[in-house]
């Protein structure tokens, strides 16, 4: 494994060695951190949470969805899959590309420029065609994350928004960005908190001991900070 440069060893300095911090002293570490790599791209900020849960159990796989208050950063470009009078609803909302089975079979030469789609349950017959291209990737319309729906309008308008998912994997982690390191330490932690009282609310009944073992709070390219899961783990 390649040794750490330099900036990055000067941002791991900032921490204190075996403290947990909690989420506006970790945000405060984080800020200082990104301030001595000084990298020249806009760093997404990320947070990592260690379950307690089997995720081979389906009754112990934690998912589900959350709008952050205020967005990731970036516009998402949004796909809907759909027809009729759910095109011209989809085009209203702000989709930026709409359309049928002309777009099922964009997917399938392999057309990717788009980071959500969206579709209507009568498009699910095609839909379901493009599980092996939308799958891997974490695009595959899904009724539980409410990107299967005839309310076109409203799964546009969130995913927009800063609509995200949260998914644990199967090591029981989850792992998800909540925005830039542009973003002013009131955003990110309202963004943060949106997220972890999101995945506390969301703990399976069926889920014994501690629930959440770990929390990591870092920069795309920066050292992470461990924040105090106690603060979580109820």
């Amino acid at each position: 494994m390649a040794a750490h440069g330099k900036k990055y060893r000067n941002a791991l300095a900032k921490i204190e060695e075996g403290r947990k911090y909690t989420l506006d002293e970790g945000l405060a570490k984080l800020k200082e951190m990104v301030a001595v790599t000084a990298r020249k791209f806009d760093e997404t900020v990320e947070l990592t949470m260690w379950l307690g849960v089997d995720p081979r159990k389906a009754d112990q796989l934690v998912r589900g969805t959350i709008v952050l208050p205020h967005g990731l950063g970036k516009s998402k470009r949004v796909l809907v899959i759909t027809q009729g009078d759910k095109v011209r609803e989809a085009e209203e909302a702000g989709a930026d590309f709409v359309g049928g089975e002309d777009m099922v079979a964009r997917i399938k030469e392999g057309w990717l420029d788009y980071d959500a789609v969206i579709a209507t349950p009568d498009m699910m017959r095609l839909v379901g065609q493009l599980g092996k291209v939308l799958g891997p990737r974490g695009l595959m319309p899904n009724p539980k994350t409410g990107t299967v729906t005839t309310d076109v309008r409203a799964a546009v308008a969130e995913t927009k928004a800063g609509k995200v998912e949260y998914r644990v994997d199967k090591t029981g982690v989850i792992h998800v960005g909540i925005g830039k390191v542009s973003f002013d330490e009131t955003r990110l932690r309202e963004n943060a908190q949106t997220l972890l009282d999101a995945v506390v609310r969301a703990k399976p009944a069926t889920a014994k001991g501690k629930y959440v073992k770990k929390v990591n709070l870092a920069a795309t390219m920066s050292p992470g900070v461990l924040l105090d899961e106690t603060a979580y783990a109820k």
